[in-house]
């Protein structure tokens, strides 16, 4: 439930990032008009994309980010948009976060010139942080513990209508949360898996389900945790190869143990030792070799499975998606928005 509003710098500069054999990333800015922080990212193709976030904002592009259109539900700028999840350039889904009834699901399936009200949460120890969605119908929604659990809800009419689920959730660590940073605290894979990422007790750690949510498992990471720090941002290539990133929000530029691997589902995890050193909220896989973190002080990628990293920008941005090769978007503060451009 942790908010993450630290003020941090956002002029970036692109270094490159090159190695011999390696592509050339940079982010192309595309301006919004914004100034809403936009923590919630989704990639539907090179062309278009959709952002959400702060003041009730909620954008849209189909021209590369040459024009973003605002597409907000109307009466909504005290809410906060953390996750977007779109079908297409006309359907897409948005996550409000907080307590009690700030956390709301919204859908639209006219690209944003209207939206219904699908969800309202009800229960005041609810927090609902972060949604994914396994297929165009079923999707899922994580709440921070409710009577010592984590908290589920499911749709499976994609987004039209909620329920919680009953599920079989190992018990939440004192002081266990989700961080609502990016909209990749809670991911799925393949139609019927799912990860969760947590921080804030003695341990990180990550829940994994593959009944859509229904039954869950969970395991310790290697990553840091503490009252703000942890995992905040999980990325799947695959149902068994995936990354766990995040780090302490307070201390952006000093981040140990903050990145982990795993090749089992997310059974188990280990730490990579050529990983940046600073915060990152966001992740996403650009190949099934390629890999992509974002945060406050920069972007790294990783050509070679996430075993190493290298800096290649050192703007700031909250998160990264990817939709194909040449279909990679971030955001970030103050209404910033970038495409990935590859020179080869």
């Amino acid at each position: 439930m942790l908010l993450v509003v630290a003020s941090l710098a956002l002029v970036g500069v692109s270094l490159g990032f090159g190695p011999a054999g390696g592509p050339d990333y940079a982010w192309e800015p595309t301006p919004t008009g914004s100034q809403a922080r936009l923590r919630g990212l989704s990639a539907v193709s090179s062309r278009v994309a959709w952002a959400s976030g702060s003041l009730g904002t909620v954008l849209r592009t189909v021209d590369r980010g040459e024009t973003w259109h605002n597409v907000s539900p109307p009466d909504v700028a005290a809410l906060q948009f953390r996750d977007i999840e779109a079908f297409d350039a006309k359907r897409a889904v948005i996550l409000s976060i907080g307590s009690g009834e700030d956390s709301r699901v919204y859908v639209t399936s006219d690209a944003g010139e209207s939206w219904r009200l699908t969800f309202v949460n009800d229960d005041p120890e609810a927090f609902y942080d972060c949604m994914t969605f396994l297929d165009r119908r079923h999707g899922l929604a994580l709440s921070d513990p409710v009577d010592g659990r984590f908290r589920i809800i499911a749709t499976d009419d994609g987004g039209q209508s909620w329920r919680v689920l009953d599920a079989d959730m190992p018990a939440a660590l004192p002081g266990e949360f989700a961080f609502a940073a990016s909209g990749q605290c809670l991911v799925g894979e393949a139609g019927r898996h799912a990860w969760f990422a947590t921080g804030g007790g003695a341990e990180a750690r990550v829940f994994r389900s593959d009944d859509r949510g229904r039954s869950w498992e969970v395991s310790a990471t290697p990553i840091r945790s503490g009252p703000t720090a942890g995992i905040y941002a999980l990325a799947f290539r695959n149902r068994r190869v995936g990354l766990a990133v995040g780090g302490d929000f307070t201390t952006p530029e000093a981040a140990p143990d903050a990145l982990a691997l795993t090749e089992d589902g997310g059974k188990t995890w280990r730490l990579v030792d050529e990983a940046p050193n600073e915060y990152r909220s966001g992740a996403a896989w650009v190949t099934g070799r390629e890999a992509i973190v974002v945060g406050p002080t920069g972007s790294d990628a990783s050509l070679d499975r996430g075993e190493s990293w290298q800096r290649f920008d050192s703007g700031s941005f909250d998160s990264v998606d990817c939709a194909g090769r040449r279909a990679c978007w971030a955001s970030g503060a103050q209404g910033r928005a970038a495409r990935l451009v590859r020179e080869r």
